[in-house]
């Protein structure tokens, strides 16, 4: 009698030692909803252009292209990088970037 009280007593013990562990565990904190495309990044509705999250900064660095010119993977890249707005013709224009195909994107 005395083994099984003892053995369900530390049953008991580590079952609430690992609620509490489970508890003090960080959780994500997510600052509005929405999925993220593979790339940690999604459109900014109310900003225009994209953001990013997690990756320790707030846009992908440009890929360079076999022409020697930049490519920029979204609005945000191109103001990190300090050439937004990028007109038709610039280097690291693409069409993902004119939204309203006005020839200037992430203006």
């Amino acid at each position: 009698m005395k083994v099984e009280f003892a053995l369900l007593t530390a049953l008991h013990v580590a079952a609430i030692l690992l609620m509490l562990g489970s508890l003090a565990g960080t959780t994500p904190a997510f600052g509005h909803p929405g999925g993220l495309a593979s790339d940690g990044c999604h459109n900014d509705r109310r900003n225009g252009g994209r953001h990013c999250h997690g990756s320790g900064s707030s846009a992908p660095a440009p890929k360079k292209t076999g022409k020697g010119g930049a490519y920029y993977a979204n609005c945000a890249a191109a103001r990190a990088a300090g050439a937004a707005p990028v007109r038709r013709g610039q280097p690291g224009y693409g069409s993902h970037l004119d939204r309203d195909g006005d020839g200037v994107g992430c203006e």
